[in-house]
């Protein structure tokens, strides 16, 4: 998956929040196995109810209500409007990263879509070539070296882990974002996780066909946090960089 497939389909997977788990011996052979995950036992309840109750009878059919019923100039200019009061919190992000180019990309984008584009329903910065630099704290945290300490399958959130729930509450302390009312603040949410809900329907096949969805999720889940850290670079092991020289060896000598 390129990057986009892979943010957009983990983004899904955390608003899914869970699938009916195999709960015989898939659950007795992975339970407490994985050391990133001590709290198998709980996680598992909760995702089942997160997917098999408040997916299936609330978030679902909304998001379908959602896309069915509400215009598309509208919807793109309501997730505009969310992902803009993210551009603060972006720009400080990318500073305590060093990444200066992005620090200055997400405050001018938050200056001119503020203005310009009408509170940011319109994303003029995209428009010309001024695209999201998008970071979170809990990357900042990944950067500085913190774990991510114990995988978490939160009621009604889906996935998180520590280190993510702890930039999360951060992210939401920078203005303008801790300056919103509780409807303001739950409307933010509530757009960007129908959207997110929306975009993986196609894509539900692939994680019922799964042998065990929750591992399933909670393994892109990790895979999805370590690609952000480091920013899509891929880092090779030892024993893989050596395996690869003595493939490039062997290929030389042919």
């Amino acid at each position: 998956m390129n990057r986009v497939n892979i943010l957009t389909l983990v983004l899904g997977l955390m608003l899914l929040g869970g699938c009916a788990s195999h709960k015989s011996t898939v659950e007795q052979t992975q339970r407490y196995e994985d050391p990133k995950d001590p709290l198998e036992s709980f996680n598992r309840i909760m995702w089942d109810f997160n997917y098999e109750i408040l997916d299936e009878y609330v978030l679902r059919p909304t998001a379908v209500a959602y896309v069915d019923y509400m215009p598309q100039i509208a919807r793109t200019g309501l997730l505009n409007m969310a992902e803009n009061l993210e551009e603060p919190s972006n720009s400080l992000n990318n500073l305590l990263q060093w990444k200066l180019d992005g620090t200055f990309i997400s405050l001018g984008r938050f200056l001119l879509n503020s203005s310009l584009g009408l509170l940011g329903v319109i994303d003029i910065a995209s428009e010309i070539g001024l695209e999201t630099q998008e970071e979170e704290f809990g990357e900042v945290l990944g950067k500085w070296g913190v774990g991510t300490g114990p995988y978490l399958m939160i009621p009604a959130l889906g996935p998180s882990d520590v280190r993510s729930s702890v930039g999360d509450f951060v992210d939401t302390s920078y203005s303008p974002m801790d300056g919103l009312n509780f409807y303001l603040g739950f409307l933010r949410v509530g757009i960007k996780a129908l959207e997110g809900r929306a975009s993986v329907i196609q894509q539900e096949q692939q994680l019922s066909s799964s042998t065990d969805p929750y591992a399933f999720v909670k393994s892109a889940y990790f895979q999805n946090l370590k690609f952000k850290v480091l920013d899509g670079k891929i880092v090779k092991s030892e024993e893989e960089a050596a395996l690869e020289d003595d493939i490039d060896a062997f290929l030389d000598n042919l």
